[in-house]
């Protein structure tokens, strides 16, 4: 996703803002709705958010967080800025927390380590196409429409494969011990 940011950022890239897009406008949404926000202004915020995109790629640094972590600080941000200046309202800052924080604490390190170790052990339980769907999606963060384009199967192949696929890895999860398997 980064290397997207950085092609609107250099040449202004049209196809790699759609592509961003329509990975993160929905679930930008979303992440608006959950705080509290109507549709119509979680929509207005999204189009903000993704317009400072559009605008400020160029000041995105991805040494210092993800692409999600930063779209979804600058949605949390524009939210607070249009309540107070459309409702006149004090805003709990604690209520917009972001959904993602990069910076795992020293002892989480460890068991993600770990966690990450059995995530991988399971991924190679997994049938080939299983885990080459789960690879576009989940590593390359492609979304379902573009993994079917990608690979020429139907869009509902490609999501019950994915489906199948985590349920294998959830069995394999529990199977190890492993708490958060889901």
């Amino acid at each position: 996703m980064a290397c997207l940011v950085a092609r609107i950022a250099d040449a202004r890239d049209k196809q790699a803002f759609a592509a961003l897009f329509d990975h993160y406008a929905p679930r930008l949404v979303a992440f608006l709705e959950r705080l509290g926000a109507e549709p119509a202004l979680a929509e207005e915020v999204m189009q903000d958010t993704m317009t400072a995109l559009w605008r400020k790629a160029d000041t995105f640094d991805p040494a210092k967080s993800s692409v999600g972590t930063w779209l979804y600080r600058i949605a949390r941000n524009r939210r607070i800025d249009l309540l107070r200046r459309n409702r006149g309202q004090m805003v709990d800052i604690d209520d917009t927390a972001p959904p993602v924080d990069d910076a795992p604490q020293p002892d989480e390190e460890a068991s993600s380590r770990e966690r990450q170790g059995f995530i991988r052990r399971a991924m190679t339980m997994l049938p080939p196409e299983q885990m080459a769907l789960v690879r576009l999606a989940f590593f390359e963060e492609r979304s379902h429409s573009e993994i079917a384009a990608a690979t020429g199967l139907p869009l509902g192949t490609v999501k019950s494969r994915i489906r199948l696929a985590f349920g294998r890895l959830r069995r394999s999860l529990e199977a190890d011990g492993v708490a958060d398997a889901h």
